[in-house]
């Protein structure tokens, strides 16, 4: 990739473009005279790419043509359109981006596009034109009734008329036929243009009072509601919306402009920012005193902001110790040095929690950036960071890219959390990503966990990181007590396959008889896992994915959680046609269901995917709960992560077993984490807290270390389990899938990537497994073969394989169906 360059001559011939396709490279296009001038990296560019034309990111300007471009100057194509005065794209952020793309094999123009909100690319439209050769034609053929004659009329009468229209019209074969032939006569021209970008800012008519010299004679006293909205205006220091000033006057539009006429009012235009806690319940600020431990925690980051040099910190502090009143703190030390600081959480959920408050200490230096706001609302919280307007941001994983001004502390809470990785193309992950933000700005930053990712812990041990510790809950409060239920003496007792064991339904009676309140977990949504015939044995599966169907009991459909493929439950066995179908495993709608029947005087809510699809429904259920209207929340892991309500006592564990059997290395830190965090839920008030946690593994030593919940003790046992096989943090890891619905046409790809990637691992450094059929073998009507590859030596894997990619590439390896990923979290 090229080094960014800043503009240090007047007039660049050439521009480094990066588009936002799945290619690992930048691309050189002329400049038009009438451009150089104004062009900076950082802008917005349509640019032609093949027969398309595209929006792409200035990242680099040239006089001369680079040595490593191997056309001709006259072979390079002219961009077309400049479509910003001002850079989008800080220097910052073009060099974050570049670094992102860099190290995770993944397109620098996909990353740039990443960092933006979404709508705010311009897309492209074909416009085509008659011609005067054309209209001289459509004399001569007055009766015929071809597609070709209709355009030619349609274009002379309506002028230009983009091809989306006329394909509208007049069908989509038959019109871009008729339009290619058209063109090729020279009866017609075509083109194409910039389309406006899908959000904008938003303009609404408002009104403001005049100062008495304006006023023109009125030869009329002043009607009542004339006189009302000018007292109206005055209430509201003068300036007012045109509709929320005729609500509050209750007048209509006819006083106001009368008003306007003679001078008392101006009608304007304004710019209305949509806020996203507009309607939000903001808490009242609380002066808390800081134990020593946060105090002693706070005086470091203090120290950090103060030097204002690159360091890291890992804060592991148990659940309930009080990290989020250090965060505060210490952005409020970075605003007093006129620094802005950047929050990044894990899920959607938490943000309405955490802005809230930080709304409440902060006000409108705050603003919130993730992808369940509207594209409004997202593009006005950019606009204000991106001006200076917002120094505090919170958000989930893409907020890493916001613009942020004079950026002095990042914070990154539950750092340990798999939602910081992006799951598709780009792939990348926030906190990683984050800390490297940091370093380049010279910033400070804070991954907080009760309970650390392995690699963060590592690097905690190795110096890498600064150590940071809060080992107890504020107040001395002692964490929940957490019990191990052996469910195979629940079955050998009962003689059946329960959900609930006497020993967690006994708790759930006793807790709510005391007005306390309880959450149970089981990180499976749905109804039933899946259907299975008890005749012959087979499953119903997805046909697009080597999957079970989930039976989802609301919707009455069997619903795949991959590729949302939906279908009735059938009344027999597509197999052998047995009506003797079985719903086999529990999820949360089942659970949900049972504990409702089992407990019908309890107000019992469920949070998941199925539940909490819009914005507020979740947002609504968690302050219906923590104002105690609802009496026991069931739930996936979204329960487990950040929240505080105080009358909870009980955490009851349905199963993680499920977890713990999934084919990959980390599974045993992801079932630990799991059971700590949600055990951190009970017991943040005043009263004790209680966790039951059913399982058929009690031995095994996540279970053992989470009902202790010391990490130290669980991290010894896995990091020599990592170390033994050969695992992150002690080699570098990356996972090549490779997908097609032909499974011979994706593996002979497979093979060619081996052998380039043997032929590159020149002095064996690189473990290379594969190729073989990813535990999930086929999803989305795609089959899908992997890859691993290990190393000590970072430097040596990346090295491996850029070379073996780019040979790949030169023997027409098809590398748009190969993904890479850098340091996976799972490699299902």
């Amino acid at each position: 990739m090229p080094n960014i360059a800043a503009r240090d001559f007047p007039f660049p011939e050439f521009v480094e473009v990066a588009l936002p396709i799945p290619l690992r490279q930048t691309f050189t296009y002329r400049l038009p005279v009438g451009m150089r001038e104004n062009v900076r990296p950082g802008a917005r560019l349509l640019v032609p790419f093949g027969k398309r034309q595209l929006t792409g990111y200035a990242v680099a300007l040239h006089q001369t043509l680079a040595e490593d471009v191997e056309l001709e100057q006259e072979a390079i194509r002219e961009a077309l359109e400049l479509l910003d005065e001002e850079p989008l794209i800080t220097e910052e952020i073009l060099k974050l981006t570049q670094w992102t793309a860099d190290y995770y094999a993944s397109s620098w123009g996909e990353v740039l596009k990443a960092s933006l909100p979404a709508g705010i690319n311009a897309s492209v439209e074909q416009v085509a034109s008659i011609t005067s050769k054309g209209r001289d034609e459509l004399l001569k053929v007055t009766t015929s009734k071809t597609v070709k004659t209709q355009i030619l009329r349609h274009l002379a009468q309506h002028g230009e008329t983009t091809v989306r229209e006329l394909a509208a019209q007049y069908g989509a074969t038959p019109a871009q036929r008729a339009v290619r032939e058209l063109a090729k006569t020279e009866w017609i021209t075509t083109f194409h243009r910039a389309l406006s970008a899908q959000v904008r800012p938003k303009r609404r008519k408002a009104v403001r009072l005049l100062p008495p010299e304006k006023h023109q004679a009125n030869p009329k006293p002043l009607s009542e509601a004339q006189a009302k909205i000018l007292e109206t205006l005055l209430k509201f220091d003068g300036e007012m919306l045109f509709t929320e000033l005729m609500e509050t006057a209750d007048t209509g539009a006819s006083a106001i402009n009368t008003l306007a006429k003679y001078g008392f009012v101006e009608i304007f235009v304004q710019e209305v920012l949509r806020d996203p806690l507009k309607d939000a319940k903001i808490p009242e600020i609380t002066d808390l005193t800081l134990t020593d431990e946060q105090a002693g925690v706070l005086d470091e980051l203090e120290k950090s902001l103060k030097d204002a040099k690159y360091k890291a910190f890992l804060l592991h502090g148990v659940t309930g110790s009080g990290k989020t009143e250090i965060y505060i703190r210490a952005m409020k030390h970075a605003l007093e040095d006129d620094k802005s600081s950047l929050m990044l959480v894990p899920e959607i959920a938490l943000t309405p929690v955490f802005s809230r408050r930080l709304r409440a200490v902060f006000g409108d230096e705050v603003a919130i950036l993730h992808s369940n706001l509207s594209t409004g609302e997202r593009f006005d919280e950019w606009r204000r960071i991106r001006r200076g307007q917002a120094r505090i941001v919170i958000g989930t994983r893409s907020a890493v890219f916001a613009p942020l001004r004079n950026l002095g502390l990042i914070i990154v809470d539950e750092e340990h959390d798999g939602s910081y990785r992006q799951h598709e193309s780009p792939y990348y992950n926030g906190r990683d990503v984050a800390v490297v933000r940091a370093h380049f700005i010279q910033a400070t930053v804070v991954l907080g966990s009760a309970t650390p990712a392995l690699e963060s812990f590592h690097n905690s041990q190795t110096g890498k990181y600064e150590y940071l510790q809060l080992p107890n809950r504020v107040g001395n409060r002692p964490l929940a007590r957490a019990e191990i239920v052996d469910m195979r003496l629940v079955f050998r007792q009962m003689g059946k396959d329960a959900s609930f064991s006497p020993a967690l339904v006994e708790a759930i009676e006793e807790t709510h008889a005391r007005g306390e309140q309880s959450i149970i977990l089981l990180n499976r949504r749905g109804f039933s896992q899946f259907v299975l015939c008890r005749t012959c044995g087979e499953t119903i599966r997805c046909r697009n994915c080597d999957i079970t169907l989930t039976f989802h009991k609301r919707e009455s459909r069997l619903i795949c959680h991959y590729c949302n493929h939906r279908e009735k439950v059938p009344h027999s066995c597509p197999d052998c046609k047995s009506h003797f179908l079985y719903f086999m495993g529990e999820g949360t709608e089942q659970i949900e269901d049972l504990l409702k029947r089992k407990f019908s005087h309890l107000r019992i809510a469920r949070i998941d995917r199925d539940t909490t699809a819009r914005r507020k429904e979740m947002e609504s259920v968690l302050e219906r709960f923590a104002e105690g209207e609802i009496d026991m929340l069931v739930g996936t892991q979204m329960l487990a992560k950040g929240h505080d309500f105080h009358n909870v006592t009980l955490v009851g564990v349905i199963s993680v077993d499920a977890g713990l059997a999934l084919p990959d290395f980390r599974s045993a830190e992801r079932t630990f984490q799991l059971l700590t965090q949600v055990a951190g839920r009970a017991g943040r008030g005043q009263l004790q807290g209680r966790v039951l946690i059913q399982t058929y593994y009690p031995e095994h030593y996540a279970l053992r270390h989470s009902q202790t919940q010391n990490y130290e003790a669980f991290y010894d046992e896995e990091i020599r389990f990592r170390r033994n096989l050969a695992y992150p943090p002690f080699v570098a890891l990356a996972s090549l899938l490779i997908r097609h619905p032909n499974y011979n046409y994706a593996f002979d790809q497979a093979q060619i990537l081996k052998e380039c990637l043997i032929k590159h691992n020149r002095d064996n450094t690189c473990r290379i497994l594969g190729v073989a059929p990813a535990p999930l073998s086929r999803l989305k009507n795609e089959f899908r073969l992997q890859l691993l590859v290990k190393a000590q030596n970072r430097a040596k894997l990346r090295e491996t394989l850029d070379f073996a990619l780019h040979d790949a590439g030169e023997r027409f390896c098809d590398l748009r169906i190969v993904s890479v990923e850098i340091d996976p979290i799972n490699l299902l």
